[in-house]
């Protein structure tokens, strides 16, 4: 595996290459681009012939083409090309170089970084076996985590389950030090090498252990994982960087029920994660027996597959599918054998989302299914969250409250009418969420401009509407008070006498 020493002068070879995702977006070009998320890089082989060492690296790298040595001795020089191929992360032959491992360039709103991993499989449609070992690079997972992950500097911080340390490269910005854990061996020693090529080998601290045993009796600030969540039967067939070896979701209950006591008083764990949805039971009543009662949690349901598409997700992704090389009979068995499995657990389908631990003390749990589209990154509203949270639990007749800026309010109705027949308050960020409201609660939100107290407002919009204030107030500053909670509204200070 690479050693650490050979960080430094790699990372000095793809700065002077300008190999960042910016530039290579740029010679690739939008059609290329495109095609190699798809796995394909005919597109990409024909835009990088040049011979330049952004070219040889792209190639060599990302597209997974053989380059003829002068070049990669010219974009790797100093010797750099047979150190890595001591190291096994080329393999040279008569007049050309091939890589064994992908160096990625990835850009955060930190600044560059590059991930070492396993080189991707299935490219241009070759059948490739994924060894139970595989180490996992830059994902749609690793991705959608690191848009929900909260990025206020922190003391210390723990990537659970590193894999390659995408997260850790992450955590490495805006926390004093990183500790990194995972069982697989290969991912370790990635993990620690991706450290030392991003120059933050000195904050990040990579573990060997299972679950939180490598750092018992340790708390922490901010705590990020993408386990291996994938619901399936415990048969022996393992691939490390998916699969727990649990059956179920049993992996991602003992994370939730675990991390609180690993925070530190106002600490957060963040979770990208499957569940099971249970035929005869909601799936929101079966998580919340997971959360403890000293942290207020979100937990955003954004996606359901149904058994049936779920085996076959993660039977392709593993490369089962005879389309993609597998073995037809094999593949057939495999299918049978977890549908099975999961009919007999009575699984009706399987959840996808996050959870959101926040150590407060406090125990507001919010379950929410939420498929629609959200803003990216929506860590920042997660954070919103947590403070509407606890403004509503204080509101009252003496709160004064101002509509957020994105907040839109859409009318329906028949042509002419005098009144709507319906009003949405629709938020232009964040989650985007919507709220049907009445005439009483949509007029009352529309003077929340932070001058009078709510309970006075309410009563004026009773006056108005020739109404009983007391009996407004009765119903509707519970309704205002979960506005706050949704983000629609949210407290401001009394304006001065």
């Amino acid at each position: 595996m690479l050693p650490v020493a050979l960080a430094a002068p790699l990372r000095e070879a793809l700065l002077t290459a300008d190999f960042t995702y910016d530039a290579v977006s740029a010679l690739l070009g939008p059609q290329a681009h495109e095609a190699l998320s798809r796995n394909e890089t005919t597109p990409g082989v024909r835009r990088t012939t040049d011979g330049s060492p952004l070219a040889t690296l792209a190639r060599l790298f990302l597209l997974q083409t053989a380059v003829p040595a002068t070049d990669a001795e010219r974009a790797l020089p100093a010797g750099l090309v047979d150190r890595l191929v001591n190291a096994g992360a080329l393999v040279q032959s008569i007049g050309e170089v091939a890589a064994r491992l992908d160096v990625r360039p990835y850009a955060t709103e930190e600044g560059d970084l590059w991930v070492v991993s396993d080189l991707t499989p299935g490219l241009n449609g070759i059948a490739t076996s994924v060894t139970g070992d595989y180490v996992l690079g830059i994902s749609p997972a690793s991705s959608s985590l690191a848009q929900l992950t909260l990025r206020h500097d922190v003391g210390t911080s723990l990537d659970l389950g590193t894999g390659c340390g995408v997260q850790a490269l992450h955590l490495a910005t805006h926390s004093d030090r990183v500790v990194a854990t995972d069982v697989n061996q290969r991912a370790l020693a990635i993990a620690r090498f991706n450290a030392a090529l991003n120059d933050v080998d000195d904050k990040v601290d990579v573990r060997d252990g299972s679950f939180f045993a490598p750092v018992a009796g340790e708390r922490f600030d901010l705590i990020a994982t993408n386990p291996p969540f994938v619901i399936s039967p415990a048969t022996g067939e393992r691939l490390v960087y998916r699969d727990s070896g649990l059956p179920g979701d049993q992996v991602v209950e003992h994370i939730v029920r675990t991390a609180p006591d690993h925070l530190t008083d106002g600490g957060w764990c963040q979770v990208l994660a499957n569940w099971v949805i249970d035929r005869d039971r909601p799936w929101d009543e079966r998580l919340a027996t997971w959360l403890a009662d000293d942290c207020d949690a979100l937990v955003v349901q954004r996606e359901v597959l149904d058994p049936a598409s779920y085996v076959e997700l993660w039977l392709k992704d593993a490369g089962h599918h005879p389309a993609t090389g597998g073995d037809p009979a094999a593949y057939v068995q495999r299918y049978d054998t977890w549908l099975s499995w999961l009919e007999e657990q009575g699984v009706g389908g399987i959840g996808f989302g996050w959870i959101n631990l926040h150590r407060t003390g406090g125990s507001t749990h919010d379950l929410l299914e939420w498929p629609n589209d959200v803003e990216q990154p929506i860590a920042p509203a997660i954070a919103g969250w947590a403070e509407s949270a606890a403004a509503a639990r204080t509101v009252g007749p003496d709160t004064h409250l101002a509509l957020r800026e994105d907040v839109v309010q859409e009318t329906t109705g028949p042509v002419g009418a005098e009144d709507p027949a319906a009003i949405v308050l629709r938020q232009q960020r964040g989650f985007r969420r919507a709220r049907q409201v009445d005439t009483v609660t949509a007029a009352v939100v529309g003077a929340c401009d932070g001058e009078l107290p709510l309970g006075p407002l309410v009563d004026a919009v009773g006056q108005l509407l020739e109404r009983d204030a007391a009996s407004l107030r009765e119903v509707y500053l519970p309704e205002l008070a979960e506005m706050v909670a949704e983000s629609f509204l949210a407290p401001v200070d009394a304006p001065a006498p």
